[in-house]
């Protein structure tokens, strides 16, 4: 149930011990909270933020905090110095500055084995043996969301869109503000910094609210993630060479609910544990199962990235503006590093890749403007369900450890099933189930924010609702597993 234990993908010193789905991060909030409300200045409220953010980061591994301050003090110092600098070599060299340090970071910590062992195996294709010492990096976490956190700041003040923040204090509470640090929303500084300005009241309602949104998503990670679809999950794809269609449609099917409730559960809880200490942060996921289309699965589903992605990466390569096959390549390699951000390995790139593809023949088609406003809803529907399906089936790449594993599962869901798996008759029936409860609930949010779909219920009901959820989160026996996005 409540705590977490690391991914096996990469390794971890100390990961989970102030996760949301923790005792320990419940007492530590309370704490913070009770400090933050104390009749202080706010800027001792702030600093009180920044060491606490500084105390749930060390809690996983403590060096690793030195990255943070120099992530922090290149980019305050690179935005301060490039509106200043005197010719626009020093700009740029301000800016390249920023670049080098933000994204050598991330090549060294997150793709230096990848590169590495790509390396030796060109080498290998070319007659050279080479056998390099094993390099046994630790990924510091949450390294991918807050390096391109900084790194926008940078890019927002070299395009004139704002003016370098005087508050190093202020700053460091924008890249280190631990509800989103280690798995975001990606946040903006132009979103962020304007609410160090004055102190953040929280009044009764914002604060229920934060609490609600709180419960909502460890019930999403800890009761639908863990319990009811991830034992399906880890049932199917290490035995991918064995199942049979059905089991391999399930198991595909059943990771979509995961992997939704495991990351949408941790922004719910990322912007309730916010908006308990007054400070707004941008929504994560709008019921993006109900897209109709890819151009709109992208507009609901992770959208800090997919929005950072658009606004830094696709419009610099040129957006749509150079012409129908220009576009498309920028689609195609927008998706491809998209992928990549993900994860150091070829199948990420692939799962971008495949998305690169859909989203550039679903353009030329012109299936988004149909499919803005289809004929009926049935129409309406069925787009929907061929979009979730699609991304499902990609989804394959994104959890299979390899091609291997990925090219099984695609065979079984094609008809090419092996003898089949055992398992509890229970648990496929109850993720398909879950699973409709879900698709039906993101039918229901389609047009609307969860925010009013809860408000809309009578105000005796939520108190029993939250109940419920929270009863359902305590007495949950799942095993104790990490935020998958942790690994990112």
């Amino acid at each position: 149930m409540l705590a977490s234990v690391g991914q096996p993908e990469r390794r971890r010193v100390g990961i989970g011990r102030l996760a949301f789905n923790s005792l320990t991060f419940i007492l530590f909030f309370g704490l913070v909270v009770v400090v933050h409300n104390l009749p202080l200045s706010w800027r001792a409220r702030k600093l009180n933020l920044v060491l606490a953010s500084y105390l749930f980061y060390a809690a996983w591994n403590p060096p690793f905090v030195v990255l943070l301050w120099i992530s922090t003090l290149v980019d305050w110092t690179a935005a301060r110095r490039l509106t200043v600098a005197p010719t626009p070599g020093r700009r740029r060299f301000w800016l390249g500055l920023s670049l080098t340090v933000n994204l050598g970071l991330l090549a060294a910590f997150k793709y230096g084995s990848f590169l590495l062992a790509n390396f030796v195996w060109l080498a290998a294709r070319a007659g050279v043996e080479y056998q390099p010492a094993d390099l046994d990096i630790v990924l510091p976490v949450g390294l991918s969301f807050y390096t391109f956190q900084t790194l926008s700041y940078t890019l927002d003040v070299w395009r004139g869109r704002m003016r370098p923040w005087s508050s190093l204090l202020d700053f460091a509470l924008f890249v280190t503000f631990f509800p989103q640090l280690v798995a975001g929303p990606i946040v903006r500084a132009r979103d962020f910094l304007g609410q160090c300005v004055e102190p953040r009241r929280v009044d009764t309602d914002r604060f229920g609210w934060g609490l609600t949104m709180l419960a909502i998503g460890l019930f999403e990670k800890v009761v639908l993630a863990d319990g009811i679809f991830a034992p399906v999950v880890d049932r199917v794809f290490p035995q991918a060479p064995s199942v049979q269609p059905w089991q391999a449609w399930t198991g595909a099917l059943a990771f979509s609910g995961q992997i939704f409730c495991d990351f949408g559960g941790y922004s719910l809880c990322a912007l309730g544990v916010a908006l308990c200490l007054g400070f707004d942060l941008p929504d994560n996921f709008r019921a993006p199962f109900a897209a109709v289309g890819l151009r709109y699965f992208w507009r609901r589903w992770h959208i800090s990235l997919s929005s950072w992605l658009r606004d830094y990466l696709y419009i610099t390569l040129g957006g749509n503006r150079a012409g129908v096959w220009k576009t498309y390549t920028n689609l195609f390699v927008t998706m491809l590093l998209g992928g990549l951000w993900h994860g150091a390995s070829w199948t990420f790139v692939a799962w971008g890749g495949l998305h690169g593809v859909g989203l550039a023949v679903e353009r030329r088609l012109g299936q988004c403007r149909w499919a803005a406003r289809p004929g009926s809803m049935t129409l309406r529907l069925l787009a929907t369900l061929a979009t979730f399906t699609f991304v499902s089936a990609g989804f394959v790449l994104f959890r299979a450890p390899d091609f291997e594993t990925a090219r099984a599962i695609f065979s079984a869901m094609a008809g090419a099933g092996g003898r089949g798996i055992d398992w509890a008759r229970a648990e496929p029936g109850l993720a398909l189930g879950a699973l409709g409860g879900l698709l039906a609930t993101h039918w229901r949010l389609r047009e609307t924010t969860l925010e009013e779909l809860w408000a809309g219920f009578p105000a005796p009901l939520r108190p029993l609702l939250l109940s419920i959820l929270f009863l359902a989160t305590l007495l949950s026996t799942s095993d104790d597993r990490a935020f998958i996005y942790f690994q990112f």
